[in-house]
């Protein structure tokens, strides 16, 4: 059993999707953003605190979508 609570604003990672992601609400699943921003998903899990990789890697992938025009 997974004894984590994530808290609004904890960035965590999404076993599900794979992907990193911020805690913005939970209704009756999860729902997470991209730590830069950008549509939100729902997931039931299981969620885990991201890692310092996992945390610098989506800090790089927003870096570049920024350097591309494609993020604010």
């Amino acid at each position: 059993m997974n004894a984590y609570t994530p808290e609004v604003g904890d960035l965590v990672w999404d076993e599900a999707t794979h992907k990193v992601g911020r805690v913005v609400d939970r209704v009756g699943c999860w729902q997470l953003k991209p730590p830069g921003g950008g549509r939100e998903w729902d997931t039931h899990g299981p969620l885990r605190p991201a890692t310092a990789a996992e945390k610098l890697s989506a800090g790089v992938a927003l870096a570049n979508a920024r350097s591309r025009g494609e993020a604010p």
